[in-house]
């Protein structure tokens, strides 16, 4: 039971559960369901509010500010009997420890994400834009701070009051800004790497700023203290690199690739990072330093580093770190923002951290040669604020340097310029998606001794192996045209991604995020290079990061740039151990839908029944049966190609089957408005298959028939007697009527529908082609420029 409540003293300390209802005991008087409660609405209303903001691509952090503000006394919290019965005075020391907690270990999580050896290497650059982004804020708000000591901050104590305004002026937030640089697509271009660099930089200095300024606005008369504070968090530094870096990088080589961390090595580094964060707040300089001191010297490279960020995010993100926002809320009352003076002071506040930020961020870009257009939207990305922002007000207001007008105003400032950072960036800087134009767009060609380029996409590393031996089938014997592949891992944007997770990705792209730093290593890439060693074959890796809603654009603007022939992806069913297909997401199913709409060249969709087993096959032992069924149609005629590329490779055989209607059954010969077109195409199908079958390549591994077919049930029991083939090779939209009842998967075709159904086959895979149509491409993603070509030329020639 509380302790009675006298006027003038605190509230008692809550008991920790209550005894139930029916014990005529409310359970909002007790510590535990009144948390759990408080941390439901939370995450429901922040979410909510998240989900309502995503058209707006605004990063998750707006939402979760704007929903502690709205939980606080600014909004729901101007009635006095929600906030005595959902956040009553008496629990929030619970909600202040729970949301310190998530807060520590997010810390950790963000000091993981900056590689200290990265941003040692920054290059001058990036270096210059970071400290002219610091400094001529700082200097603002330096100059801000006297005109609010002189309006609504009387009496503060000036020297801790200025490095405050100074700090939180000057701050760029890190993790906002991968996360708006990645849903803007601009991670990996040189503005994103340049933003991400210099963020990097920015976000050290805050932290060494903030320390300071911690030291500075303690309670004790003597300067030495001051001192003392500062030479112990220099210490505790120190400690950090010669102590506990050895321990964490010692478990993070116990942990080798592809094998299981060690519970206990999870558990020991959680304890140091609270052992660390009792250690700085014991000196003076905050709890959140030790963690975050912590994260920056545990070691990046490896498996420990991507388990524990893994281990700690769904927790600390998605449950713990709102509770700190709705913490932050219930301080901030925006009605104390009144009158003339209050409101001019916001304005001054939001202007002066504009003019900082943009000017110094500009200035400096300018001097070093980048465009003024790049120069502005380096100016706004730099202008992002988030958690580190609120950190910063919060413990400034703990340390009665900010009262609640100051801290509503700063907190209403880091709101407004985050949020118009995303609609400001894509106003001015829409970078054009130009591309050389070439002409090898499809497999079909009349140069077989030039390159073939494909891209192919895959989610995981289940798609690899029959990937790579699709690959190596399709190789030829490398005396004929070299083959480049392409390989783009896709990976959906989600919220669960970390910045060092999208950073490590995107420099895979050919344009690293950081200079020159350790390769990746990736199992999926490793598998790729593996295999390049291997053959006479260039692979690429290749990382779209990007919302399910658009990655076909980074999938079909990559293709047109990197000048590929076909783009091969994944079918969105993956086989179970019974032989049923199973969607893995609707999300993949439309991504390849929007790609055959939007492809500048020709397309495959693979539907994956163990080509070659779980492992890769060596040339050796290739040895695959291919059938290509052959109705007609450019779709037709593109697989036809693509199975007489892949009969180069000695150890294919390759059965090409002509279906010729006796009457009525196929497409062509029905009764039709377009008989001139249909009868052309007839003609364009004969003399393709005529010349194909004098084609030098066609060896003793090539057999062609016709078969003659009267109805739809014909092709099935025509198709069924080769289902002991390894692999199908399909036109999508080939000329024949639908042969199945289901309308569920339109983007493999008629034929490709009954091939990939369970009932046909278990064993043999499918490969369903799509022909590039010049016709069709009337919305191209890309604008061709000529004097793209040689630029397109020294990429494709450069190994990334």
């Amino acid at each position: 039971m509380a302790s009675t409540n006298v006027t003038g003293q605190c509230p008692g300390p809550m008991k920790a559960t209550s005894n139930g209802a029916f014990q005529n005991e409310s359970p909002l008087d007790f510590a535990l369901p009144l948390i759990i409660l408080q941390i439901v609405l939370v995450v429901v209303f922040t979410r909510l509010l998240a989900y309502f903001l995503k058209p707006l691509k605004q990063p998750r952090v707006i939402a979760e500010i704007i929903g502690g503000i709205l939980l606080g006394p600014s909004a729901l919290g101007r009635s006095k009997a929600y906030l005595d019965t959902i956040f009553p005075k008496k629990s929030l020391t619970v909600l202040d420890t729970l949301a310190n907690i998530g807060l520590l270990f997010f810390l950790f999580l963000v000091g993981l994400e900056l590689d200290f050896t990265a941003i040692r290497k920054t290059g001058k650059k990036s270096l210059l834009i970071a400290l002219a982004g610091i400094s001529l804020p700082f200097v603002v708000g330096v100059g801000t701070s006297f005109v609010l000591s002189a309006t609504i901050s009387k009496g503060v104590n000036q020297l801790p009051f200025i490095v405050f305004m100074g700090v939180a002026l000057s701050i760029t937030a890190f993790p906002v800004l991968a996360r708006i640089l990645a849903e803007l697509k601009l991670l990996t271009t040189d503005i994103g790497r340049i933003a991400m660099s210099a963020a990097g930089v920015n976000d050290v200095a805050a932290w060494i700023l903030l320390a300071l300024a911690i030291a500075l606005s303690g309670d004790g008369t003597s300067p030495l203290v001051s001192v003392w504070v500062l030479l112990c968090g220099s210490g505790f530094v120190i400690f950090a690199v010669v102590a506990i870096k050895p321990l964490l990088a010692y478990m993070a080589r116990r942990c080798p690739e592809g094998e299981p961390v060690k519970e206990l090595y999870v558990c020991v580094t959680l304890t140091v990072v609270l052992a660390a964060s009792f250690v700085t707040d014991t000196i003076g300089i905050h709890a959140l330093f030790g963690a975050f001191v912590v994260g920056i010297v545990a070691p990046k490279e490896g498996p420990f580093c991507r388990i524990l960020t893994e281990k700690i995010e769904d927790l600390v993100s998605g449950l713990l770190l709102p509770l700190y926002f709705a913490a932050s809320g219930l301080k901030t009352d925006v009605t104390t923002i009144r009158g003339a003076q209050s409101w001019g002071l916001l304005v001054l506040v939001i202007l002066t951290t504009c003019f900082g930020k943009i000017v110094g961020t500009v200035g400096a870009s300018m001097l070093c040669k980048v465009p003024f257009r790049e120069a502005m939207t380096l100016g706004f990305l730099m202008n992002t604020k988030g958690l580190v922002e609120l950190i910063v007000l919060n413990i400034g207001k703990d340390r009665k340097v900010l009262n609640d007008q100051a801290f509503a105003i700063l907190v209403l400032m880091a709101l407004f310029t985050t949020f118009i950072t995303t609609p400001i960036v894509m106003l001015i800087y829409k970078p054009a998606r130009k591309g050389a134009p070439y002409k090898h767009r499809t497999i079909q060609r009349k140069d077989h001794d030039s390159e073939l380029r494909i891209l192919a996409c895959f989610h995981s590393t289940r798609n690899i192996p029959t990937l790579i031996n699709l690959i190596e089938s399709s190789r030829g014997t490398g005396k004929k045209g070299r083959l480049c592949v392409y390989a783009m891992h896709l990976m959906e944007l989600s919220e669960r991604s970390s910045a060092i997770a999208m950073v490590h990705k995107a420099r895979n792209n050919g344009l690293p995020i950081w200079n020159k730093i350790e390769r990746s290593t990736d199992q999926m890439v490793i598998a790729f290079e593996a295999y390049q060693h291997l053959r006479a074959v260039a692979v690429r890796p290749m990382t779209a990061i990007s919302g399910l809603s658009s990655i076909h654009e980074d999938i079909c603007t990559s293709a047109h740039q990197k000048r590929v022939a076909m783009i091969l992806l994944p079918f969105h069913k993956h086989q179970r151990m019974d032989g049923a297909m199973e969607s893995i997401g609707h999300g993949f199913h439309e991504v390849n839908q929007r790609v055959l709409q939007r492809a500048p060249c020709s397309v495959g969709i693979l539907v994956d029944r163990g080509l070659g087993g779980t492992s890769q096959v060596v040339a050796s032992e290739v040895a695959y049966k291919v059938v290509v069924p052959f109705f007609g149609g450019l779709d037709d005629r593109e697989a036809l190609a693509y199975g007489m590329k892949m009969v180069e490779h000695p150890g294919i055989t390759l059965t090409v089957h002509k279906f010729v209607a006796a009457r009525g059954t196929l497409k062509r010969f029905e009764k039709s408005e377009h008989d001139e077109k249909e009868k052309t195409e007839k003609e364009t199908d004969e003399e393709f298959v005529r010349e194909l079958m004098n084609d030098p390549r066609g060896n003793e591994s090539l057999a062609y028939e016709e078969r003659v077919v009267e109805s739809k049930e014909d092709i099935i029991a025509t198709l069924k007697s080769m289902s002991k083939c390894n692999l199908f090779v399909v036109g999508r939209n080939a000329a024949v009527a639908s042969l199945v009842n289901s309308t569920d998967c339109p983007e493999l075709g008629p034929v490709g529908r009954l091939l990939s159904s369970s009932e046909f086959s278990t064993t043999a895979s499918v490969l369903v082609v799509q022909g590039y149509d010049p016709a069709a491409d009337t919305r191209p993603l890309v604008e061709e420029d000529e004097s793209y070509e040689q630029a397109s030329r020294d990429i494709s020639d450069s190994t990334v």
